[in-house]
């Protein structure tokens, strides 16, 4: 398929786009269904909470590049199994079910490398209407995981298509 599509005047970038912006899309329609129905169920108690839907923007592009760059490295369908073993710690140490000061320092510090973590953070501070400083960090981070995601999957597609 992928051939096909880079007989048309498209590069290989946008083909990675495409699909992170199909991703995306996605993403952002669960983001507005959740944001809908917050407020029905009356759980809407500030109005920055509007700062969740650009939040889960950078959350879903941050996932999406590094995803597409994972799965240009894998060689088969049994490789999926890889995306569980990855992404199963990742969601239990995220900060989501209990608070990052509950865990033991060397826990905490593992915690600070998880994408999901800092993503989280930022939306309780939308849902709260309480921002940091440091928050910018936690945003600085999820753009660093765009930035690698994007310059991988394109020099990984670039080298697999050639090919």
């Amino acid at each position: 398929l992928y051939a096909t599509v880079l007989a048309t005047p498209m590069t290989v970038a946008d083909i990675a786009l495409g699909e992170i912006g199909w991703a995306m899309i996605r993403g952002q329609l669960y983001a507005v269904a959740f944001l809908v129905t917050l407020p029905l169920l009356g759980l809407a108690h500030t109005w920055w909470l509007l700062l969740a839907l650009p939040i889960c923007l950078l959350i879903g592009l941050a996932f999406a590049s590094v995803g597409m760059a994972g799965a240009t490295f894998m060689r088969s369908w049994t490789d999926f199994d890889k995306v569980q073993l990855v992404t199963m710690p990742m969601f239990l140490l995220s900060a989501s079910f209990f608070p990052a000061a509950s865990y033991t320092p060397s826990v905490r510090w593992a915690l600070q490398l998880s994408p999901l973590y800092h993503g989280i953070v930022l939306l309780r501070g939308a849902s709260s209407g309480q921002f940091t400083v440091g928050d910018l960090g936690h945003v600085a981070f999820l753009m660093a995981m765009v930035i690698a995601g994007l310059w991988v999957v394109t020099r990984r597609l670039a080298g697999m298509l050639q090919a």
